[in-house]
């Protein structure tokens, strides 16, 4: 832990000169920004907390299951259901804790979004004891106000979002738990009373809470209300029902909380706003959701036209899920025209997050099981395999990926490269992981020609790196006997390292590679000049070559070397460095 703390403590200072605008007191609309009590504009600056209240299968390498409650039930066929409900418990009480509130804050987030299920607030209504009730339950509350407390520490606004609704929804179950057997939320008129009845619940409880940054009130509908073939909601021109009940549950909030900022999302995954304009309340903002697609002003045009022309504030209320340089760019694209954003998500079993979740071990025998490819596991050995899960969610036992938090915050202010790890040369050899490239953007830290994922833009699948460990950048970097390597390097590709060399002297390079497709080339530019250049052979893929350079000499102090791949490609490549003082 306290290994932990000090990475993340050097990450916040590396990251001190950037300034971030501070709110003071309840959040609100003023024509097309989001301002403070004082009329000061505030860009929020946000982390979406998935997988707290509501898991989504393929945080966790569980997206044949999908749903909370289908991954609840094969918790409960491996381990019963009373180890099911502690390990639910457990859960709540360990994913997300002021540990995890107080790291983000260092890094420079000045709000949080919460995802939140409705189950942990009301009983579902098929299980109300009087029709047409609502039963309040307290544990969604509790947590919800420890949360709040958390984040006014800090300083910092919470926004609260129903991503899981009475019924749920949308077309895609994951998203708000939804079970398909059961009447949707557009399906059923209890339901919609109990959502409105929530939101009324909510406002009541946090009216007088200025920490409170505003209602996010329906995430994500996905649904064709014209045509129920449209499953994703994209086409729909009304999207009546989605207006009447959103306006339904704005009267519901405005009936005991004048104050707070009210945010709508329209459908299609919160972008399809056809039917629903103007707004219908004086401090309410359109928030829309990006991912996978270029980060040109063209992809946010529409909504830059729905600000202008209804004068309200634009929120980027999600986006995220692809690599350093997707995040850079997008964050650097919401900013310079005022739109405040907030990420998703802080932490799941993958690395384009600030915090990954290791996978415990066994944990690929107990999906086996789930599965039905491999042995069904012993009660015990499952428990086993869950509780390490459960003791690997606490942020203290996470890995933190200083290169995510670097590229949402100090990249987007400044291009320059920074050290990934401590390089100092001296008497001697010293090894220099590859993957321990410099931390900053492309072409300035390193350069690939695939740096992120650009999967809902028509024609085009990349994927950054396709190795998906160790760094989020676009390196493409695998994992083997516990080590990491780059495993793919094209022709034109490069790497800057910064080290520190101790004395002035002459040093040797030498290169372990392997390769059974091409001939390689690698030229060594020292602060841009160029030291050496080496061949590099065919060998195969399973065996390793070391190649030595010529002797370069390097004097006393810091230098920023880049490795340029200026003929030919290989895979797998790691470096040695050796030196003599003279």
């Amino acid at each position: 832990m306290i290994k932990f703390v000090r990475v993340l403590l050097l990450f916040a200072m590396s990251c001190s000169s950037v300034s971030y605008s501070m709110g003071q007191g309840f959040l609100k609309a003023d024509g097309k920004k989001i301002v403070d009590e004082t009329g000061k504009e505030v860009i929020l600056r946000g982390m979406g907390l998935g997988g707290w209240m509501l898991q989504e299968g393929y945080m966790y390498g569980l997206s044949s299951l999908g749903q909370q409650y289908r991954i609840r039930e094969k918790i409960e066929a491996s381990v019963g259901a009373e180890k099911a409900a502690e390990f639910y418990e457990r859960w709540l009480t360990t994913h997300t804790t002021r540990k995890d509130i107080d790291a983000l804050a260092a890094m420079g987030f000045n709000s949080i979004r919460l995802p939140m299920h409705y189950a942990l607030y009301t009983l579902p209504v098929e299980k109300e004891p009087i029709a047409g009730s609502d039963t309040w339950l307290e544990k969604g509350f509790a947590l919800t106000d420890s949360l709040l407390k958390w984040c006014a520490v800090n300083k910092m606004y919470l926004i609260l979002d129903l991503h899981a609704a009475p019924g749920g929804q949308g077309n895609d179950l994951a998203i708000s738990d939804r079970d398909p057997s059961k009447p949707s939320l557009w399906q059923s008129e209890a339901n919609r009373k109990k959502t409105i009845a929530l939101w009324r619940k909510l406002a009541e409880r946090y009216a007088s809470e200025p920490w409170i940054g505003g209602y996010d009130i329906l995430n994500e509908t996905n649904w064709g209300f014209q045509d129920e073939k449209d499953t994703r909601g994209t086409n729909e021109r009304q999207n009546g029902p989605l207006k009447i009940l959103s306006q339904d549950i704005t009267r519901a909030i405005r009936s005991v909380d004048q104050k707070h900022l009210i945010i709508i999302e329209g459908n299609g995954f919160g972008n399809n706003y056809r039917g629903m304009l103007p707004p219908w309340d004086n401090n309410m903002a359109l928030s829309f959701h990006k991912y996978g697609n270029f980060n040109t002003p063209k992809t946010i045009q529409h909504f830059l036209d729905l600000r202008d022309q209804y004068n309200i504030p634009l929120w980027l209320g999600e986006s995220g899920e692809n690599s350093n340089t997707w995040f850079r760019e997008a964050i650097k694209l919401s900013e310079e025209n005022s739109i405040g954003w907030a990420w998703w998500q802080h932490k799941k079993m993958n690395i384009n997050n600030p915090f990954e979740i290791k996978k415990p071990e066994g944990y690929n025998r107990l999906l086996a099981d789930w599965s039905g490819k491999g042995p069904k596991l012993s009660k015990e050995e499952a428990w086993d395999i869950l509780d390490e899960w459960l003791h690997n969610i606490a942020l203290q036992n996470n890995v933190f990926h200083a290169d995510v938090a670097d590229a949402m915050f100090r990249q987007v202010q400044s291009n320059t490269a920074i050290p990934f790890k401590k390089h100092e040369l001296s008497r001697g050899a010293t090894t220099i992981k590859a993957v321990d490239f410099d931390m900053g953007a492309q072409r300035v830290a390193y350069f690939d020609t695939d740096t992120a994922s650009y999967h809902y833009t028509p024609g085009v699948n990349t994927a950054g790196n396709r190795g998906w460990t160790y760094r989020n950048d676009g390196v493409d970097i695998k994992r083997e006997n516990d080590d990491t390597y780059i495993f793919h390097i094209e022709n034109g590709e490069w790497l800057q390292y910064t080290v520190s060399v101790k004395s002035t002297g002459n040093y040797q390079f030498v290169f372990r590679t392997r390769s059974d497709s091409a001939r390689g080339a690698v030229t060594i530019l020292g602060d841009e000049k160029k030291l050496a250049r080496i061949d590099l052979p065919v060998t195969s893929a399973k065996k390793w070559s070391s190649t030595q350079s010529p002797s370069v000499r390097l004097t006393k102090g810091i230098h920023r070397l880049k490795i340029y791949v200026d003929k030919g490609g290989f895979e797998w490549i790691d470096f040695t460095v050796s030196g003599t003082s003279k």
